[in-house]
Formats: structure tokens, C-alpha cells, sequence
């Protein structure tokens, strides 16, 4: 196992009290959305529970194809028990007026659905993916988690993105290296209305620029203006002329009709920069 900046013993130690802990539960469900902390969960809960674990994929416009497609193939690849619900947040106003703690209604739609499917089968808890990092953002869905009693295993073994990164990459997962990612919604600026048409359009137009070789990416979604964001070391690619020519041409394809290269390029929580956000307490 082998990460820049990851402590390989330290990791390994979090790691096995990671599968202590889980191999304690009678059983649980896994809220899976095929990225890189929900798969290695996943991953997690079945080597220490087997046939006792199941990992949960809900479905909605938020949702990436490109997700569903890895969910898919991880699910396949490690032979979990996998299986997928549909949610309808999207429907509830509270949602669609697209505030701040907009990922508390989404949280909390996903996590009722997954109780009412934990009582059903007579599973013993629900968790999912949150790890360490995660605590120095705004995480409104956190809050819902809590509410619920949902279970936080990879914050609770204190394990950071890059060690799960790290130990995704030992396991053998196709997610170690996978970009940081989000739903959809998240590209829509606090304020503008969330709806399924906006949803898609965006989906349409990342799944292009990922056809064009692009990898870390967002499209912002400001009515009719497309606001890209792309990791710096593949901004120089995106600046000649032909480039600049492929990415306007997929974006108006995707129903756009002004495109813009953000040259802050591409980064985790953009969305909440406007945000007034107090710095955790030590």
C-alpha cells in the first residue's frame, strides 16, 4: 500500500479497528454510492460481515450515470450484495429551493428509505461514508445522519480521505484513484432552483467533457451559462485553440448557450465559498 503523505502502519491500524468494529454488528446496510469512502465501506463491511452486509445505491436525477456505471462494477468486482432503491428528494420543496442545508432534505429522504429497508429485513443498523476530512466542511447531511442514529464507521476509526485513498488502493478497488465527486445538485448555486431538467443537462455535459479526456471536473450550472471547473494540470490542454473549440461545442450540445473556463480551476466545496463558514474548534 503505498500514498503520498499516508502513514502505511497507521493507516493499517485504523483499518483493522475499522473491521473490528464492523465485524461486531449483526448486521448493516451500506449507504453505497459507487464513490471512493462508500465503496471502501462497503468493501469493509463485507470482509468483516459476508452475506450479513448490504450496500444500498439510491437512485435519482442527483445521481450520476457515470456513478451508477462504477457502482456497479465495484459491487461485481468485490462480489458484495448490492442492490438499488429509488429516492425522490428532488420532490420535496425544501430541496428544490436549493438553501444551504439543501443536502439535509437529500440526507434525509436517503436515510428513511434505507430505515424503512432495515426494518423490513430485520438488519440490524444503516451507515455510511463520512470520514475525518469531511468534518472541516459544511456537512448539513451529517446533521440528518445523527438525527437517525445512522452509523459514521469510517469517522469513528478516524480515517482521512487520503488513507482511505490508500487503503482502497490495497484492497484492490477500482475507486482508490477516483476524483473527489458529488451529486449533481451540488453544481447548481445555492439560491437557483434544483430541478430534474437542470440535473440532466449538467450530467450530459460532464459525461461529455469526460468523453473528451477530461478527469476532474464540475460544470457549474448558471441558468443558461456553463461555468467549468477543471484540475489545474489539465487546464493547459484545455487552453488550445482546438481544446477551447471541443469544450464549447460539447457544452452547447448539452443545451448551454454561454460557456465559461473558471481559472481557479477545479476544487472540493466551491459551492460554499460563499458561505460565511467558523473554523472548526480545536
Amino acid at each position: 500500500m503505498s500514498s503520498p503523505g499516508a502513514d502505511t502502519n497507521d493507516a493499517r491500524a485504523k483499518e483493522a479497528a475499522l473491521l473490528e468494529r464492523l465485524a461486531a454488528l449483526p448486521s448493516l446496510i451500506v449507504a453505497y454510492s459507487g464513490g471512493v469512502d462508500s465503496a471502501y465501506l462497503a468493501w469493509a463491511a463485507h470482509r468483516a460481515l459476508g452475506e450479513r452486509a448490504l450496500a444500498v445505491t439510491a437512485i435519482s436525477p442527483s445521481y450520476p450515470r457515470s456513478h451508477r456505471e462504477m457502482a456497479e462494477r465495484v459491487a461485481r468486482a468485490v462480489g458484495f450484495a448490492h442492490r438499488f432503491i429509488e429516492s425522490h428528494e428532488h420532490e420535496n420543496p425544501d430541496y428544490a429551493k436549493n438553501a444551504p442545508d439543501r443536502c439535509y432534505f437529500c440526507k434525509s429522504e436517503l436515510f428513511e428509505l434505507l430505515e424503512k429497508l432495515r426494518a423490513e429485513r430485520g438488519i440490524a443498523a444503516v451507515a455510511y461514508g463520512v470520514n475525518q476530512d469531511d468534518t472541516s466542511d459544511f456537512r448539513p447531511g451529517h446533521r440528518a445522519a445523527s438525527e437517525r442514529h445512522v452509523l459514521s464507521p469510517l469517522l469513528d476509526a478516524e480515517l482521512t480521505k487520503l488513507e482511505i485513498r490508500a487503503l482502497s488502493h490495497a484492497a484492490g478497488l477500482e475507486t482508490a484513484e477516483l476524483p473527489a465527486s458529488a451529486c449533481l445538485s451540488s453544481r447548481v448555486p445555492y439560491g437557483m432552483e434544483v430541478t430534474p431538467e437542470k440535473l440532466r443537462q449538467i450530467d450530459r455535459a460532464e459525461d461529455a467533457l469526460r468523453a473528451l479526456g477530461y478527469r476532474q471536473l464540475r460544470v457549474r450550472h448558471h441558468g443558461e451559462l456553463a461555468r467549468v471547473e477543471l484540475a489545474r494540470e489539465e487546464m493547459p490542454r484545455a487552453l488550445a485553440p482546438d481544446a477551447l473549440r471541443a469544450i464549447s461545442r460539447a457544452l452547447h450540445d448539452a443545451g448551454f448557450r454561454w460557456v465559461s473556463l473558471d481559472l481557479d480551476g477545479y476544487r472540493t466545496g466551491s459551492a460554499n465559498e460563499v458561505l460565511q463558514i467558523e473554523p472548526p474548534r480545536s
